[in-house]
């Protein structure tokens, strides 16, 4: 696609609320992108389901963290945690954030209903209605029901000596209203029923046979609730499933003696916090939706009617069915990158020249190793990492456990507010400290998301310290799907920066002069600010001016105000941006020099590149941060800028140019902050970034060279 022209104009026009977009409008127009790529007939059925999914899963987090916090701004119960430039009331933002995710649900529902289930079905994986089914079949659920499922569920009738039961996140239920055939003195004959139905039981059941046949959990539950509750009769049932906020708040003013502990005890206390959300099955009762939304407190825009079965999440099961490989994906076996392949001594290729890594194309199994051989090493004496994301089975998490147990001096930081992931790093934070790996918690009030690893080595000629670099999570099962960029080096200074950087995490040391890394919550919003400034100065000088940046979101308005004066001032700025974006491009006087494109893919896109300036002035920058204001001032992060030659001209003239080249995945964000594909030339031929990634081979002049030693 042909860049827009670069105007050298002065800045004619102020800036006010009306050139921001609100961050959560602009997340769910996030969302309604992935539903895009469930939408598009060019991808593979279960690629597609597995898009709608993921929509699920998005929204869920959405509603438990973004909207519970609308949610209570508009109840005078918080105040927003950042000050955002804003034309909309908060009842207005709350209104228009329900509209557009109901239209959105409805969108997801007839994609599944119309084209991904029709489709599926026609490949032979159906979900049959229990009513439809041969005697056969009837015969085998009931006996599946009576052996594995009935003993496991719990029905509840309602009543004062029954009080409501408490609904979980997330979970799933059958509600009903039951008429009782013996009245009891005290209750109602008509009573409210509900009964849970646990993760423990598979929610897709698959019928004998040789087909791929599946009846739905509740749908086996809800025909034969007169067994559960025998004796009533049942008047009408539905499922439901409710979210709960879940944006866990840990005081960092309060004395506390034990994160972990404090972490644990605020996990428990969200099982009862506010529901913010109820979804129904189609065509249940009124009466009985009410039963159940009055307790609760919701409001009518709460409450979502979906005409399909609730929680898609379920059927990710189906993504995974070996029989079905034509319906997914062609699988692919990362690259090993050139210098580091299996059987490599890592620290002599290291010793020699820097090696950037681009996951998921090239190896997270190199990561891996450089821990597995550090812990193996006799030579090594100390490790030291972050740990924000680890998963529930982590190979580095076992590799720093086994170099404690061989005697190294282990340091681990986790991050135990890792949003969703608390209570499995409280549990891995445990296993280390009882493996002898001295477990460090961060800050109360700082998220420490920056991505580090630092192995002191003592070498034949002296102690070197080896880094590793990254843009992603220490996470084996997510490295597979997301992209991400990693680093390798043995630079002196890097290493430096490293140990104060550690230094500053376990000991609250203060002071270093910092000599490459730009770290936040101190420096780094007021560098990016610099830079978007120094950019602007060359542009009104005829000096050029350019800027790239790749981040999954933009939200500081203090950037997003820099970036609009440096297009005024003639800056080219292109931003790939994956999720939400606050500023307006292509707004006349404003930003008519500002590109946005969206790239949703196969793969997440995660990596965080700044560059600033062209030719040999370009500044190249890989990050662990975007450009927000928690990124900023309520994170530790750290931004690293690439100094060999070789891998900057990589970043330069291979990563940027594809990415703003792509005409197949990419989106383009209009002023209004919708988006539209990007528009294709007559006779261009067609470019898809991470095909093109997956596709090429080791590129041996951005790999292959060896530098003169970084020391």
């Amino acid at each position: 696609m042909a860049n827009p022209p670069v105007r050298n104009r002065k800045p004619i026009l102020s800036i006010g609320p009306e050139h921001f977009v609100n961050r959560e409008l602009s997340w769910l127009e996030f969302n309604a992108r992935v539903l895009e790529e469930a939408e598009d007939p060019t991808n593979f059925l279960l690629e597609r389901l597995k898009f709608l999914s993921i929509f699920s899963s998005n929204l869920d987090e959405f509603m438990m963290v973004r909207v519970s916090g609308l949610r209570e701004q508009m109840n005078g119960m918080a105040d927003p945690e950042d000050r955002m430039p804003e034309t909309l009331s908060i009842h207005e933002q709350f209104r228009q954030v329900h509209a557009r995710t109901h239209s959105l649900v409805e969108r997801q529902y007839a994609c599944l209903r119309e084209q991904v289930m029709t489709g599926l079905a026609q490949a032979g994986i159906r979900v049959l209605d229990p009513s439809s089914l041969g005697a056969a079949e009837r015969q085998h659920l009931d006996n599946y029901f009576l052996q594995t499922v009935f003993p496991v569920l719990t029905p509840v009738a309602i009543d004062p000596s029954h009080p409501t039961p408490h609904l979980r996140s997330r979970g799933l239920y059958i509600a009903a209203m039951i008429d009782q055939a013996q009245y009891r003195p005290g209750a109602s004959h008509t009573l409210l029923a509900v009964t849970h139905l646990p993760p423990v039981l598979p929610r897709l059941i698959r019928l004998p046979g040789d087909g791929f046949n599946y009846v739905l959990l509740d749908q086996l539950v809800g025909s034969r609730l007169d067994q559960l509750f025998s004796g009533s009769r049942i008047a009408c049932w539905t499922t439901i499933r409710i979210t709960r906020d879940a944006d866990l708040d840990i005081d960092g003013d309060q004395v506390l003696h034990d994160l972990s502990q404090a972490v644990e005890e605020g996990l428990k206390a969200l099982r009862h916090r506010d529901v913010v959300r109820l979804e129904v099955a189609p065509g249940a009762d009124q009466a009985l939706v009410e039963a159940v939304r009055r307790p609760l407190g919701l409001s009518n825009e709460e409450i979502y009617v979906v005409n399909g079965p609730l929680d898609l999440t379920a059927f990710m099961e189906w993504h995974g069915l070996a029989e079905f490989p034509h319906l997914r994906d062609e699988p692919f076996t990362p690259r090993r990158p050139l210098g580091l392949e299996e059987g490599t001594d890592f620290f002599a290729t290291i010793r020699k020249k820097d090696v950037l890594i681009h996951h998921p194309y090239e190896s997270f199994q190199c990561v891996v190793e450089f821990l597995q051989q550090a812990a193996e090493d006799p030579d090594v004496l100390a490790i030291k990492q972050t740990l924000y994301r680890a998963g529930s089975e982590s190979p580095v998490i076992r590799a720093l456990i086994n170099a404690a147990e061989k005697g190294k001096s282990v340091t681990a930081v986790v991050e135990l507010l890792a949003r969703f992931d608390e209570q499995s790093n409280v549990k891995w934070a445990r296993q280390m400290e009882r493996a002898g790996v001295h477990v460090v918690y961060g800050f109360v009030s700082l998220k420490t998301h920056c991505k580090l690893t630092l192995v002191v080595r003592r070498d034949s000629d002296r102690i070197r310290r080896y880094l590793h670099l990254g843009t992603g999570n220490y996470n084996s099962s997510t490295a597979k799907i997301y992209t991400d960029l990693g680093l390798f080096t043995a630079r002196e200074s890097f290493g430096e920066d490293a140990s104060a950087l550690f230094n500053y995490l376990t000991g609250y040391s203060t002071g270093y002069q910092w000599r490459n890394f730009i770290v936040s919550p101190d420096y780094l919003q007021d560098r990016v600010l610099e830079l978007i400034n120094r950019e602007a100065t060359r542009a009104r000088a005829k000096e050029g001016g350019r800027i790239f940046a790749k981040l999954n979101q933009l939200v500081d308005p203090e950037v997003i105000e820099a970036l609009y004066k440096a297009s005024q001032a003639g800056v080219k700025i292109d931003l790939l941006v994956r999720g939400s974006c606050c500023l307006r491009p292509g707004v006349k006087g404003i930003s008519d020099n500002i590109r946005v494109l969206s790239i949703l893919d196969r793969f997440l896109e995660h990596s965080r590149i700044y560059v600033f300036g062209e030719g040999e002035q370009a500044e190249v920058y890989i990050a662990s941060a975007d450009w927000m204001p928690r990124n900023f001032r309520r994170r530790v992060e750290i931004v690293f800028p690439l100094l060999e030659p070789v891998l900057k001209q990589r970043i330069l003239t291979n990563l940027v140019p594809i990415y703003l080249g792509d005409n197949v995945k990419a989106k383009q964000m209009q002023p209004d902050g919708s988006y539209r594909r990007v528009t294709v030339e007559p006779g261009a031929p067609s470019l898809r970034a991470q095909l093109k990634f997956l596709s090429e081979p080791p590129i041996p002049e951005f790999t292959n060279q060896i530098v003169e030693s970084p020391n």
